[in-house]
């Protein structure tokens, strides 16, 4: 059974590096020039219609929950009103850091730093940490954003469907950066050109943060808390939920998009909380297209990888034994199955980094 060391500063990483899995060639399907260009083409309509939704229907759940207040009829519009704020936000902070959800760049800065703010993500840190996300997906000791590690926490994933570990540490690194230091991990793929925004950014947050708990105080009531801050935790179960399903259970220390993450076909309200990153084999596989040509990019691929989960439900039923049994035996995981259509792993690649599959 191996011992992983997922802190970017251990062991793993640096053994990485030696194996050349860190900023290594990722396997890609194969799709003509042209029509790879065509799919990565930006457009602003798809997204102003979504956010105009999004943020039209944040400001009228707050309101009908700031009205009803404090009756329990208040309750479900708080619970709406927190999932777009906690769970939306996150798909938004995501495609907008991509710089694909809008074709014009402000609109994409701007949703990204709102977003960001939502989800206790400090702008600049997070850009510099997905992009290694995206480089080094799943590789032991290089990727920061890894959920469901080896063995799996899963006493802190709960607590994460509540937003208390996620959101806790967000509060607590903007006070660390508002002080002007930087947490030694973030230091090592945040450039040294980066870190005065780094500290800048946090010292807006934490005002806005001091002033609505000075609201708070003042009025002894907690809307202005339920408003801001709040969400983050109550609305925090939907990007969890799905966020697990993007790579939970799968293989670690491989170059094939295919092996290392999952796609979900979910119900019409999800896809618009989550902004088709269900599509997630596809995405990581080509970062560039949009959100909203997703499902085209999944039509035109899909003869080359494994097939996608049909439901939320069936996909957490194939994922869970496998996080049962990485408790015991920490090189479980699950291998997906390629249809005969696809093309073949580059078993040079990835033959001695796989482990034991968990079937």
């Amino acid at each position: 059974m191996t011992t992983r060391d997922y802190n970017l500063l251990g062991q793993d990483g640096r053994r990485a590096v030696e194996a050349g899995l860190a900023a290594a060639e990722w396997y890609h399907t194969d799709i003509p020039r042209k029509e790879m260009k065509a799919l990565m083409k930006r457009d602003d309509g798809p997204a102003i219609r979504d956010t105009i939704i999004l943020f039209g229907a944040m400001i009228a759940f707050a309101v009908a929950g700031v009205a009803l207040w404090p009756a329990w009829w208040s309750a479900p519009f708080w619970l709406a009103y927190g999932v777009l704020y906690g769970s939306a936000m996150d798909s938004r902070w995501h495609e907008c850091g991509h710089g694909t959800a809008f074709r014009t760049p402000w609109m994409n800065t701007l949703v990204y730093h709102i977003a960001s703010f939502c989800m206790i993500r400090n702008p600049v840190t997070w850009r510099w940490s997905h992009a290694r996300h995206h480089t080094d997906t799943l590789i032991v000791g290089r990727d920061p954003e890894i959920v469901a590690m080896r063995p799996p926490a899963l006493f802190r994933i709960i607590l994460n469907f509540f937003g208390l570990i996620d959101a806790t540490q967000g509060w607590w690194r903007m006070l660390v950066n508002a002080a002007g230091r930087l947490d030694p991990e973030e230091a090592t793929f945040i450039p040294d050109s980066e870190k005065p925004k780094v500290v800048a950014v946090a010292r807006v947050w934490a005002a806005i943060y001091g002033a609505t708990v000075t609201v708070a105080v003042a009025t002894q009531s907690v809307l202005p808390l339920m408003i801001i801050g709040l969400p983050r935790l109550y609305g925090a179960w939907h990007h969890v939920m799905t966020g697990l399903l993007q790579h939970g259970g799968l293989a670690e220390n491989v170059l094939d998009h295919r092996l290392n993450s999952r796609t979900v076909y979910m119900n019409p309200v999800s896809r618009f909380i989550y902004w088709n990153m269900n599509y997630h084999v596809e995405h990581h596989m080509f970062p560039m297209v949009p959100y909203h040509r997703l499902p085209e990019l999944h039509e035109r691929i899909k003869h080359d990888l494994p097939a996608p989960n049909r439901s939320i439900i069936e996909a957490y039923a194939e994922m869970l034994p496998v996080l049962w049994k990485q408790l015991r035996y920490h090189d479980a995981f699950l291998e997906r199955e390629l249809p005969g259509t696809a093309r073949p792993y580059r078993e040079d690649l990835h033959v001695q980094a796989l482990g034991t599959p968990a079937e």
